[in-house]
């Protein structure tokens, strides 16, 4: 549909796009909100900086890298250690709150909304700040699942009690031996359940989720006012969110696309009539439209 696609950036004043996006927002039937990376980078969820260093200068001092991406691709002396690192790097992007409220601000905005939210972020944020766990598709794993490295089976293991425990007992950046996760099935160790090959697990749960996203889109037909809310997508993987919802809104004349995202808010020229980018941070975004909607 986009093979000679033709991105326009919109020229349109801020405060004339949040006054169009809260429109959409309260006049939209349905509401399908795609979020990346970019969104949990607006809540505080950096790694690099200030809380990179905070926890994990250590490792950074043995190791020599500088941000918590490239410290999940680092090799470690052993396997205590590399379980270490992990450890750390889940209980800070899982289970501690995300530093700004800017999830809760966009629970805010659709609570009352017939929503649905698919992103390729794994760090919980959505359900923890009030979102229907049955209204969610997380395509690209979670932080506080372990897999099977192998992996044996299609399932996925919690891993928060454990991970827990491997906060509280290390030392010298490493893990008593006994705490590090195996699968209880064949033996190997467990490893992260994000996707980075084929050996990612979509276990029933992921599959129920997809089923769900699927049968929100196929029931909402064109005779609705459809609302495709981007938030922080970028272009790592575009074929799970961007490109669809550009698809969905070409295909749907009543439907209407709104990117929000700092730097790289655009559409193609064949939607831009039905679509409202804006290239801001995405929390002063919300908060404006909170104010706008309050009015």
């Amino acid at each position: 549909m986009f093979s000679r696609i033709s991105i326009t950036k919109s020229t349109k004043d801020y405060s004339a796009k949040i006054e169009r996006l809260k429109d959409e927002l309260k006049s939209a039937d349905a509401i399908v909100i795609g979020a990346g990376a970019g969104l949990s980078t607006s809540a505080g969820f950096v790694y690099t900086g200030e809380r990179f260093r905070k926890y994990f200068s250590d490792f950074e001092e043995k190791y020599g890298f500088h941000d918590m991406y490239s410290g999940a691709f680092c090799q470690y002396d052993t396997p205590e250690e590399h379980w270490a690192y992990w450890s750390r790097f889940i209980t800070v992007n899982r289970y501690m709150d995300a530093p700004k409220q800017v999830y809760e601000e966009i629970f805010k905005l659709v609570k009352d909304k017939d929503y649905f939210v698919i992103t390729t972020n794994v760090d919980h944020c959505f359900q923890k700040a009030g979102f229907d766990k049955k209204r969610l598709f997380y395509t690209q794993g979670d932080y506080g699942l372990f897999q099977c490295s192998e992996p044996c089976c299609q399932e996925t293991f919690e891993n928060e009690e454990i991970v827990r425990k491997m906060m509280e007992s290390q030392e010298k950046m490493s893990i008593p031996s006994e705490l590090l996760p195996i699968c209880p099935y064949c033996g190997k160790p467990m490893t992260m359940n994000l996707r980075s090959d084929n050996r990612f697990v979509q276990d029933a749960g992921w599959y129920k989720a997809a089923e769900r996203y699927e049968n929100f889109l196929r029931t909402r037909g064109e005779d609705q006012r459809i609302l495709f809310f981007e938030l922080g997508v970028g272009y790592n993987t575009p074929g799970i969110i961007k490109y669809p919802f550009w698809q969905q809104t070409a295909t749907n004349p009543k439907s209407i696309y709104a990117c929000v995202n700092y730097g790289e808010a655009v559409c193609p020229d064949e939607i831009k009539q039905r679509s409202i980018c804006i290239n801001e941070d995405i929390g002063k975004v919300l908060k404006d439209l909170e104010w706008e909607m309050q009015k």
